[in-house]
């Protein structure tokens, strides 16, 4: 088995995040919610309003008609929005979307606003042009959000960081022990032989010495380059493996994530886990310390 390789500690670089990830989530959370009760109740004064209009111009006797008219009008805009969205996922513009969403909203307030009457004041065609320009703009945030967090599950398999926390700028380097070459052996002078002549013969058969066999433990090889880990959760991973040379467990790298504002996912932990091991075979062959 090779030698387990040696992470330099000092040029392991795992800073804190400047805000926490639960408080990230609780307001990611919070604006979540709070947008889809704006969405619900603009929707809901525009689309009663345009049941009253409805129900004073000749669906008097129809109430289910005149409850039913509006969504004629409003849900041009979910249609919209919707279809906007599955354009943005697939980065390309759907213009015949942008189109349902303008007809729709465009229509939605020209009747709110034209069924407040003549001669009223100027203020209460406001409140009536409110409503569906608030459903408007509460619906494309909604889109929004879910627009971003749709990406973010696309472009990787695990979770996400929140968006607070940084990718560190200094990588994690790692360093394996190379061999030594084996100590020279010690020099032993031998006291020369007294000289006594010998007949050297002219005609001499010349004779080829052995080859002398070479130690390849001798020559140091450059086993490999460091490896480079971009994503950070696979940095704190990776360097866990250092710390004693033992596979960290499960509850070991969700603790050191939590330490570093990276969450607590224990799918994300072995996730990153399986990813080390596959750039770095050598660690599967590591003893594990726990079971996780």
């Amino acid at each position: 088995m090779s030698a387990p390789a040696r992470v330099d500690a000092s040029l392991t670089s795992v800073e804190t995040a400047s805000t926490p990830a639960a408080v990230d989530h609780a307001i990611t959370a919070l604006a979540a919610v709070l947008t889809v009760l704006l969405t619900a109740v603009a929707f809901w004064l525009s689309y009663e309003h345009l049941q009253e209009v409805a129900a004073r111009h000749g669906m008097q006797e129809a109430v289910a008609r005149s409850w039913a008219w509006p969504a004629t009008v409003d849900l041009f805009i979910v249609i919209g929005e919707l279809l906007i969205l599955r354009a943005s996922l697939a980065h390309r513009v759907d213009w015949w979307a942008i189109g349902l969403v303008t007809a729709g909203d465009g229509a939605s307030i020209a009747l709110n606003v034209a069924g407040v009457g003549e001669g009223a004041g100027a203020l209460n065609y406001v409140v009536a042009a409110v409503p569906p320009v608030a459903a408007l703009l509460a619906f494309g945030a909604l889109m929004r959000q879910v627009h971003a967090y749709l990406a973010r599950r696309a472009s990787t398999g695990v979770n996400v960081p929140p968006p607070g926390v940084e990718t560190p700028s200094t990588p994690v380097m790692v360093s394996v022990d190379r061999p030594t070459a084996p100590p020279a052996a010690p020099v032993v002078s031998v006291p020369a032989a007294v000289a006594v002549p010998v007949a050297v013969e002219a005609a001499s058969t010349p004779v080829t010495p052995d080859p002398v066999p070479v130690d390849t433990a001798s020559t140091p090889v450059d086993l490999c380059a460091p490896v480079v880990y971009p994503n950070r959760v696979d940095q704190l991973v990776r360097a866990l493996y250092g710390t004693d040379f033992t596979q960290p467990s499960t509850a070991r790298m969700t603790q050191a994530m939590a330490a570093a504002g990276l969450g607590t996912s224990e799918s994300t932990a072995r996730t990153a886990r399986g990813r080390v091991k596959t750039r770095e075979p050598h660690l599967a062959d590591l003893p594990t310390a726990l079971a996780g």
